[in-house]
């Protein structure tokens, strides 16, 4: 069982804090109706959904994307939009530019920063990209950030973003994986854990194992990199740290056992 010894306690695998979804990005809302209807559901346990029109916001605003970032919003689900940082390679303009124009097509409310660099040297780069982002959007309600590392990064990043994704990959690897001991100093609602090719049969060891680890945002899905409804883009056939081209592709469409995962982690959640 993958583990993590806790400083000043005893690790809690009862589910004491609650799980809730983080979808890294539908396919397109004319490609997967049924799943960005999906997250629209009563009750439902969500706590971000990923907006990636093309790669990216695209070269002009999309209707149909603009709606479904509009029904998830009045639904009070938070709507982010994809940035690829390429493991630190992406121009700080690009990124600046892009984030722009999902602030004023979509109005996001924040950001998933895809293959976001772990390393400390990449650490003061990463902070301006940050820095830059909460003054685009300047809200309010400030600007949710989740740096999509896919594994875990150096300490200091917890600094820059409100979460953290230390996994996203296969089962077979996320079933022995551990968690680095300084995240035991943190809160379960600062990091995410995004898994594909669970089988139903292991489903709820998986669950097991988020809790376990700490994590308090999870995407679990049966589908592989062989899945998937839309195109693959150069982002997706890009390998980020522990995963393999095409990751993007199982989660553009729902698991298929997407009302059991539910049930499991959303209680009350109307069928």
């Amino acid at each position: 069982m993958p583990h993590l010894t806790r400083v000043g306690g005893p690790l809690s695998a009862t589910g004491a804090h609650r799980l809730g979804f983080g979808v890294p990005g539908y396919a397109h809302p004319l490609l997967a109706p049924v799943e960005w209807a999906e997250l629209l559901r009563p009750g439902m346990p969500v706590h971000w959904a990923v907006l990636n029109v093309a790669d990216g916001p695209g070269a002009r605003p999309d209707p149909h994307c603009l709606e479904a970032a509009g029904r998830l919003r009045n639904a009070g689900v938070r709507v982010l939009g994809h940035l690829d940082l390429a493991h630190g390679a992406r121009p700080f303009g690009d990124t600046a530019a892009e984030a722009q124009r999902y602030a004023d097509w979509y109005r996001v409310d924040g950001y998933l920063l895809d293959r976001c660099p772990s390393d400390r040297a990449r650490l003061a780069d990463v902070r301006r990209v940050a820095a830059t982002l909460e003054t685009v959007l300047d809200r309010a309600d400030g600007c949710h950030l989740v740096l999509g590392h896919g594994t875990h990064p150096d300490p200091g990043y917890a600094e820059v973003a409100d979460q953290l994704v230390t996994f996203r990959g296969r089962w077979a690897d996320y079933r022995w994986s551990q968690a680095a001991e300084w995240t035991a100093d943190l809160p379960p609602e600062r990091f995410v854990h995004l898994v594909h090719g669970v089988p139903r049969t292991h489903l709820e060891e998986a669950v097991r194992i988020a809790r376990w680890q700490g994590a308090g945002t999870v995407f679990f899905t049966d589908r592989t990199p062989a899945d998937g409804l839309g195109p693959v883009g150069p982002a997706a056939l890009s390998a980020p740290p522990g995963g393999e081209p095409g990751q993007n592709r199982p989660f553009e469409a729902l698991p298929g056992y997407w009302d059991e995962i539910v049930s499991r982690i959303g209680p009350g959640v109307s069928e």
